[in-house]
C-alpha cells in the first residue's frame, strides 16, 4: 500500500515539477533554445497549449502553466484520496492542491540550487544545464551576494539561500499542520 502510494505520488510530483519549471523558465526569461528548456517545453506543451487558448499570459507570467500545475496537484490529491482513502472531499482536495503546488515549488528551487552547486564543483566548461540553472537562480542569489561577498573564492550565497529556503519550507509546513 505504501509503495503504491509512493509510486502514484512521485509520478504526479515529477510532472508537477516539470510544469512549475516551465512557469519559472518563462518568468525568469531563461534561454528558450537551451536543450533543457526545449525538453521542458516539449514535455508540457500537450497540456499547456490548449490551456493558453483559454487563459492568456499576464505581465510576462505564463498563467496557463500555473493553472496546469494546480490541476496536476488536484489530480494527484484526488487520485490518492480515491485509491487509498475511499472518498473525495472537494474542500480538502482544492486546499491540499494549493499547498502541494507551493511545497513542490519550494522543493524545485531547493533541488536546482543543490544541482547548481554540485555542477559548479565538477563542470569544466560551458554546460547548457548549468547555464539555464544560472539564469534561474541568479536573481535570487544576487541580493545575498551584495550582503555576503565571496570569501576567498568561496561563494556562500547558495548555502545561505538553501538555509533560508529550508526555513521557509519548515515554517510553511508548521503553519498548514
Amino acid at each position: 500500500m505504501n509503495a503504491m502510494q509512493f509510486l502514484v505520488g512521485i509520478v504526479f510530483d515529477l510532472f508537477l515539477m516539470v510544469v512549475l519549471l516551465r512557469f519559472w523558465l518563462q518568468a525568469a526569461k531563461a534561454d528558450f533554445y537551451n536543450p533543457m528548456s526545449q525538453f521542458v517545453v516539449k514535455a508540457t506543451s500537450f497540456a499547456v497549449n490548449p490551456l493558453r487558448k483559454l487563459i492568456p499570459g499576464f505581465g510576462g507570467l505564463d498563467l496557463a502553466s500555473l493553472l496546469l500545475a494546480y490541476l496536476v496537484a488536484v489530480a494527484k490529491i484526488s487520485t490518492l484520496m480515491l485509491l487509498f482513502y475511499g472518498g473525495w472531499a472537494a474542500s480538502t482536495v482544492f486546499v491540499s492542491a494549493l499547498m502541494t503546488v507551493i511545497k513542490e515549488g519550494l522543493n524545485l528551487v531547493f533541488w536546482i540550487l543543490i544541482i547548481r552547486a554540485l555542477l559548479s564543483w565538477v563542470s569544466q566548461g560551458h554546460n547548457p544545464i548549468e547555464a539555464v540553472f544560472h539564469q534561474l537562480t541568479e536573481p535570487m542569489l544576487r541580493p545575498i551576494r551584495k550582503i555576503l561577498p565571496p570569501l576567498g573564492g568561496l561563494d556562500l550565497s547558495i548555502l545561505v539561500l538553501i538555509i533560508a529556503l529550508q526555513f521557509v519550507q519548515i515554517l510553511f509546513m508548521d503553519l498548514i499542520s
